[in-house]
């Protein structure tokens, strides 16, 4: 294991076993999670000694390409990783703070229809380090505190399991960055074993569930994942985070032109989700990929949909959209570069 994705406990036990003083971990360990250096080379109180020995066990980004959009102020990151494979990350600036959203995998093997992280399929895992740094290179290279992080980027968060929990109790450390665990959230298209064992984990994290339809014929026309876990066991794997962890769910629902976005849907989504604990629903009004002939719903649709889930006394919210001018939709980039590049 690389020395970015191990605890405090674990990095004294690896600083020892090598001979070096117990004490040099709290000076390693705030470099790392708190000064968020590059490299080890910038750990000036430490013996060179020292230094190239972490270089041995480092792993993190590299800054490969930025774009800022001109609408809204969001960058979209593409990070290089050690074996030149590239992911992306996006910050966001919001009037509360800063969030930013996060790639969990290079790639993506769960099919969903309209996002282009999965066209190719899934590469690998990243790493917790990984992950973290996309995280630390985007406060670093912004200068400024982030707030609330989403993983929502490329990859399927709980099909990275033992990393994404690693990653969630790291960057939450009080010895590291210290975010709190409820400004962030960690959304799933519905690994029912995984959102179980993750309500078991004692964390107190947000838990967002794409669900995107409203029946299982429509849901699995969207994503292949809905053939193997069917709409009631989802759901009652939701509820069942509810009952664990006394955090409210949120419910994603991409909103794509003539397929799911009638006043029947709403109506539907309303009555599926008045059987669950309080719930929210986040309307996200999608956003179109050359490769899929999906378009984004009309905003008079939109509204009407809204409209519907509230005179249902259902929570709602429509997503702000940010970064429509940069590729900002998961997966884009990363694509579109790959292939300009070739």
């Amino acid at each position: 294991m690389d020395v970015r994705s191990m605890t405090y406990e674990e990095l004294e036990n690896y600083i020892i076993e090598h001979g070096y003083p117990k004490y040099r971990t709290g000076q390693i360990y705030q470099w790392i999670h708190q000064k968020l250096v590059r490299s080890p080379e910038e750990m000036k109180n430490l013996p060179k000694e020292i230094r190239e020995f972490l270089k041995e066990q480092w792993m993190g980004v590299e800054e490969e390409a930025r774009f800022t959009s001109k609408l809204d102020g969001t960058n979209k990151f593409l990070f290089r990783l050690q074996d030149n494979n590239l992911i992306e990350s996006v910050w966001m600036p919001y009037k509360h703070g800063n969030s930013v959203c996060i790639s969990s995998q290079v790639g993506c093997r769960m099919g969903c229809k309209f996002c282009a992280s999965t066209i190719d399929g899934v590469v690998r895992n990243l790493t917790p380090s990984e992950m973290l740094d996309q995280v630390y290179a985007m406060q670093m290279l912004m200068g400024e505190r982030i707030s609330n992080i989403v993983v929502m980027g490329s990859g399927e968060p709980l099909d990275n399991y033992q990393n994404l929990i690693r990653f969630l109790k790291l960057i939450s450390d009080e010895k590291g960055l210290h975010i709190s665990q409820r400004n962030i959230t960690v959304s799933s298209c519905g690994l029912v074993p995984e959102i179980r064992r993750l309500a078991e984990e004692g964390l107190q994290i947000t838990f967002a569930l794409s669900l995107h339809a409203t029946t299982d014929e429509e849901r699995q026309e969207l994503m292949p994942i809905a053939r193997k876990y069917h709409l009631t066991e989802v759901l009652e794997a939701c509820q069942y985070y509810f009952k664990q962890t006394g955090r409210r769910v949120t419910y994603e629902y991409s909103l794509v032109q003539g397929v799911n976005d009638t006043t029947a849907h709403a109506k539907r989504l309303a009555e599926l989700l008045k059987k669950q604990a309080p719930c929210h629903v986040n309307l996200i009004p999608v956003n179109p990929i050359k490769e899929r002939n999906f378009q984004r719903a009309t905003d008079k649709t939109i509204q009407n949909f809204k409209y519907v889930l509230e005179n249902n006394q259902i929570n709602v919210t429509i997503r702000r959209g940010m970064g429509s001018d940069i590729d900002a939709a998961c997966g884009q980039l990363r694509r579109n570069y790959l292939q300009k590049t070739k």
